[in-house]
């Protein structure tokens, strides 16, 4: 499978070379099938009654002359005689000029559209929604950010649900894009593929390569009168040279690589850089495999097992990938109606080694690791050292030690890879924490700290800004841990990202001196002593919510525990004055949210809790 294992061959490979590298050809009939209805036979009066095998969901709308008025309808989006007896794919895009990540995927929906089209299946591209993280990052606009995730969801099971697709191929860029479009194709459950947008180019400065977080730590260096305005601008100037989603291991790329890893997207696909002919033809080929998974019946909830999520968070954690997985894989599982915790989060960690030296914390941008390999390059190391189930479904239509058979190992000496003799860090660096700060769990990641304990004076903020402010008049010092609390689900709304404080704090020497802990989330840009998503949050009444300035909080990363030097009988007396906060928002979308939104630690989803 070298046709995606390095940089060299990029733009080298045709769709049939892919389909027979993937040992799925394009137009072959599955193994499991036999075609007993020929799909090019003229569309006539008595064709009406014949329902073709694998028109499972559309048949509904194009058979039978009481369905004349829907066929019209059809016939008006391009639909010929012969294209009733088809099966009808859906291709879910993302498309939009609001943010580099997704502004090229216009052109992957066409490619995917001519690949389903020339094996035998009818396409429809429709649109759904995004929102960049990274300009909502830092003021009001970023409350919608985990918000989209729910309406990119929703959007495509009404769409999915309405216009009865056999299969469905959601192509997918900026962050929430990928558990938006994985919940919708678990809940559809007809068999589907994802395609991720792909991964933007570094850019260039002073000779080396920089990115969005370089930026974001520039604003704290330049706070700090560590960097000049000139040099500030010439950051962001050079740090987004273009289409594609953030260049380093945060929550795009991490959940690209999760999808990859549970067998729900193309093998190489997770890495794959965003403006490449690679990226085309991978959208071609899964043009072509979704009308192979609709002949097989491989749905996406025989793929989107336990073990398949289990193999999911392992690929996490030795990628070095953000605490947003947290989130997104038990939102995604629920949709799957998968049985997943915080706690196998933990247990999968504690075994874990992270291999991989990634951004942030670390030196290498996901286009390296595609260079190395890519996903299937890990997963094969993974593999041998028994980490993970290789005998999962994929979209390939082969399980995952199949598909993993012909992958090169990683040499011990690739920079971007390390082997079991040498990792980054022995466990995962993704910690899932508890104690009487956060009895619902709060998420950490340990990356790159030197100092996995901290006891210093809580310095509160009710907001994301007050702390942003108090940063820029210098009133945050070491030893402090900063406490951000009505940032959670319902209190935020939305769970802002708090990338723009955990930035400064970098940027202005602090990162390994001064804690964070929120009720909100992190990017996948941040690092450092940062905890977020604590449980439960300050607006339902969670202790985040009556810790009081100077309070001493107790981190210890390696015990895995959060707590506050307040006794029970303290508590108990200020949960009594306490009173929630009246709703940020009283009418809208955030409204609605508020109402509808679970806790973090059950993935922060709107559909209703059993």
């Amino acid at each position: 499978m070298g046709f995606l294992t390095c940089g060299e061959c990029i733009g080298s490979t045709s769709v049939s070379d892919l389909s027979r590298l993937l040992q799925l050809p394009v137009r072959t009939i599955s193994r499991k099938f036999i075609l007993a209805h020929p799909l090019n036979t003229p569309y006539t009066q008595k064709t009406m009654a014949k329902v073709p095998s694998f028109k499972t969901r559309s048949n509904v709308m194009t058979e039978g002359e009481s369905r004349a008025p829907n066929r019209a309808m059809l016939r008006a989006t391009g639909f010929k005689d012969a294209d009733f007896e088809k099966p009808i794919v859906g291709i879910a895009s993302t498309w939009s000029e609001v943010t580099p990540c997704n502004m090229h995927i216009d052109k992957l929906a066409l490619a995917v559209h001519a690949g389903a089209k020339k094996a035998g299946v009818m396409p429809q591209t429709f649109g759904t929604i995004t929102v960049s993280d990274g300009i909502a990052m830092g003021h009001e606009g970023m409350r919608y950010s985990l918000v989209s995730r729910e309406v990119i969801a929703d959007s495509i099971e009404v769409v999915a649900g309405a216009e009865r697709f056999d299969g469905i191929v959601a192509i997918g860029g900026c962050d929430k894009n990928m558990p938006g479009c994985m919940m919708a194709i678990a809940r559809v459950n007809t068999p589907s593929i994802f395609i991720y947008g792909g991964t933007i180019m570094p850019g260039h400065l002073h000779g080396k390569d920089i990115d969005i977080v370089s930026i974001f730590e520039a604003v704290g260096q330049y706070q700090a009168k560590k960097i000049d305005a000139k040099e500030l601008k010439a950051v962001e100037c050079k740090a987004c040279p273009g289409p594609g989603s953030c260049g380093g291991m945060y929550t795009a790329n991490t959940m690209s690589s999760a999808i990859e890893a549970m067998g729900m997207s193309l093998p190489y696909g997770s890495t794959t850089p965003a403006i490449t002919k690679q990226k085309r033809d991978e959208c071609t080929a899964a043009g072509g495999q979704v009308y192979e998974l609709i002949k097989l019946g491989l749905k996406p909830r025989d793929i989107m097992t336990k073990k398949a999520f289990e193999n999911a968070i392992t690929v996490v954690m030795a990628v070095g990938g953000s605490t947003n997985a947290v989130l997104h894989l038990l939102a995604m599982a629920r949709a799957a109606e998968v049985e997943l915790t915080m706690q196998d989060f933990n247990r999968i960690s504690d075994k874990t080694p992270l291999l991989c030296d990634m951004k942030p914390g670390g030196k290498y941008l996901t286009v390296n690791l595609h260079k190395a390999g890519g996903i299937p390059a890990l997963m094969r190391e993974l593999l041998d050292a028994g980490l993970i189930h290789g005998d999962c479904m994929t979209v390939t239509g082969k399980t995952v030690a199949e598909n993993l058979k012909s992958v090169k190992k990683a040499k011990s000496i690739t920079p971007v890879i390390h082997d079991f003799n040498n990792p980054v860090m022995n466990r995962g660096p993704i910690v899932v924490m508890h104690g009487n700060l956060a009895p619902g769990g709060g998420v950490a990641k340990i990356k790159g700290i030197k100092k996995l304990q901290h006891r210093g004076p809580a310095k509160v903020y009710e907001g994301e800004e007050a702390a942003f402010e108090a940063l820029k008049a210098n009133e945050i010092v070491a030893g402090d841990t900063v406490v951000i609390r009505n940032e959670g689900p319902k209190g935020g709304p939305g769970m802002r990202e708090m990338l723009a404080v955990t930035s400064a704090i970098i940027g202005q020497g602090l990162g390994q001196s001064v804690a964070l802990i929120t009720d909100g989330r992190f990017s996948g840009g941040s690092y450092g002593l940062v905890i977020g998503h604590v449980a439960p949050e300050a607006y339902v009444g969670g202790p985040i919510g009556l810790i009081k300035n100077g309070d001493i909080v107790v981190i210890d990363a390696q015990k895995k525990t959060l707590e506050v030097e307040v006794s029970e009988e303290e508590f108990a007396r200020r949960r009594k004055e306490w009173k929630q906060p009246v709703p940020k928002y009283k009418r809208g979308v955030l409204r609605k949210y508020i109402q509808l939104v679970s806790s973090a630690s059950e993935g922060a989803v709107t559909d209703a809790l059993d």
